[in-house]
This record gives C-alpha cells, sequence and structure tokens, in this order.
C-alpha cells in the first residue's frame, strides 16, 4: 500500500464534524453489558461516532470470521493479511450478545475472507440463524463483501433469510481502483442487483470528500437505484491514519443534504446522508421506511 505522509496533505477537520453525544439510560445499560461481558462490536473497536446514538436505540454492529482481512483497501483501517480458521461457536456467541444486549436491530459485517472457498457464506447464513433461533423478535441487517458476485454464495446468504442485505459500493467509479483492493465498482453492481432479484431488501453505502465530483456522485446513486438498492446512506471519509488514502476534502453539510435529496428524488426509500453517517446509522428507521413505502 502506498504511504501517504505529505502534511500538507492534511486538512483540518470543521466543526460540522464533532461529535455529538448521547448518553441515555438505554446507553448506559448496553455499554454495562458490553464491559461485564466482554463483547465485541465494530461500535467499539471501530470508535464509530454514532456508538452512543445507535445504543440508545438499541442497534449495534458485530464483526464475525475474524479481525484480519485478505483485501488491502486505501481507505480501510481492518488489517490485511492471512486471517486464521474460523470460529466455529462464532455464531452461537454472536446470537447471546444479541440476547445480552436487548437489541432491537443487530447489524452484521464481516472482513473478507477470499482464503475460504465459499468466502465465509455458511458462517453467514449459521449467525443469522443462530440470532434468529434465539432472538425472534429482532430485526438483522447483514453487510457483507461482494463474495465475487458468485450466485451460489449469495444465494446461501439470501436463504438464511436476514431482513436487511447491505454491500457497499465505497466510492465513485472513476476513484474505485485507487481505493478497493479486487473488489470493483461493477462487481458490486452486479451483487447488489442479483440481491435484490432473489428478493432481498438491500442496501448500500458510500464515502464521499475522496475528489469524486457531486455529477460522480450522482451517477452512483443512479446505478446503485439501478441496480435495485432501497436504502443508501452517504458520509464523509475520514482518514484512518497518515499511513491511508488522504482526504481531499471535507464536504458541508448543506451539501449532504442535496445529496439526499437527489437520492429520494430518484426512489430510494431511505437515505441517510450527512458528514457522520455510516452504514448502519439509524438502520432500524431505515427498514421501517422501506417496510411502509
Amino acid at each position: 500500500m502506498p504511504k501517504f505522509h505529505d502534511q500538507a496533505d492534511v486538512l483540518k477537520k470543521p466543526g460540522w464534524l464533532k461529535i455529538r453525544l448521547h448518553r441515555t439510560a438505554e446507553y448506559a445499560e448496553v455499554r454495562r453489558i458490553v464491559d461485564k461481558h466482554e463483547l465485541h462490536t465494530i461500535c467499539s473497536s471501530g470508535r464509530c461516532p454514532n456508538q452512543a446514538e445507535c445504543w440508545s436505540r438499541r442497534t449495534a454492529t458485530f464483526m464475525i470470521l475474524g479481525e484480519i482481512c485478505t483485501r488491502g483497501c486505501r481507505f480501510c483501517a481492518t488489517q490485511t493479511g492471512r486471517p486464521l480458521a474460523p470460529d466455529a461457536d462464532e455464531p452461537r456467541r454472536v446470537a447471546e450478545s444479541v440476547a445480552l444486549m436487548k437489541l432491537k436491530h443487530a447489524v452484521i459485517t464481516s472482513v473478507t475472507r477470499d482464503d475460504l472457498p465459499d468466502g465465509g457464506a455458511r458462517y453467514w447464513a449459521a449467525t443469522v440463524e443462530a440470532i434468529r433461533s434465539q432472538n425472534p423478535d429482532v430485526a438483522i441487517e447483514l453487510l457483507i463483501p461482494d463474495f465475487d458476485a458468485r450466485p451460489d454464495l449469495l444465494d446461501e446468504v439470501v436463504a438464511s433469510q436476514p431482513d436487511i442485505i447491505g454491500h457497499n459500493i465505497e466510492t465513485v467509479e472513476r476513484l474505485t481502483p485507487e481505493l478497493r483492493s479486487r473488489a470493483t465498482y461493477r462487481t458490486s453492481l452486479v451483487t447488489l442487483r442479483y440481491l435484490g432479484d432473489r428478493g432481498a431488501i438491500t442496501k448500500s453505502g458510500l464515502m464521499v470528500g475522496l475528489g469524486e465530483s457531486d455529477e460522480e456522485v450522482v451517477r452512483t446513486l443512479h446505478d446503485l437505484r439501478e441496480a435495485g438498492v432501497g436504502i443508501v446512506t452517504i458520509g464523509q471519509y475520514l482518514r484512518p491514519t497518515l499511513e491511508h488514502y488522504p482526504v481531499a476534502a471535507y464536504v458541508a453539510p448543506e451539501k449532504f443534504e442535496w445529496y439526499r435529496q437527489q437520492a429520494l428524488a430518484m426512489g430510494f426509500a431511505y437515505c441517510a446522508s450527512a458528514p457522520l453517517v455510516r452504514s448502519s446509522y439509524r438502520a432500524e428507521e431505515a427498514l421501517r421506511n422501506v417496510k411502509s413505502a
């Protein structure tokens, strides 16, 4: 991965990127349970700016299949390398965590496991089934890798019947080769279209502030809608370290609102668009909007 150490490229963060904390009784209870039982959520390990708000809403995100990814995307802080073998007991433990935290909406994500013959599809399905068995009333949302758009692997995930299946397009087509490892813009669109054709409620997200134009963002939204995506999220790219791709611009809140209006005009059932929005932001609200559409 190229290294970007030029301090001249490091922009000062504007005031609108300050995190507003949500300290509610619900958040405090979830925090206590997570600490007491040493539960792993990507909310904490990824230092998500929306952790307190989401936990207050009884929404949390878990990462399965380890912490080492087989891909090395230039925007992502996840470690790249040779992953350990999957933990066969992980689905049960995730389901127990969902129960302990008394979640209403559980989001599951993972590293990409190109090292596994099925990309980890079996573990994804087993995790959904375990959560559903112990928590029949919990909404389950997945944020999956592209599985190289293989129908057999995507079918296995769809068959587990999660409420939402998301896959992030991440950025506009022109910047994809610079930012994403192995994944392609078109493969992501094929993956999302296939999921939608199989009856899944689909969701995708993209980052801005990487050097894209407004026209490219609108084109990406159009391509996602053409692929049948019903929910979209748009957030500001924040550089994890100086080793990662530099921020080209901090996009103003007014521009995010313009993006949101563009998305809604295209027919998306729900669009969350703001500087600190991440993939699972207000996930339960998005699901309600799609079901009532």
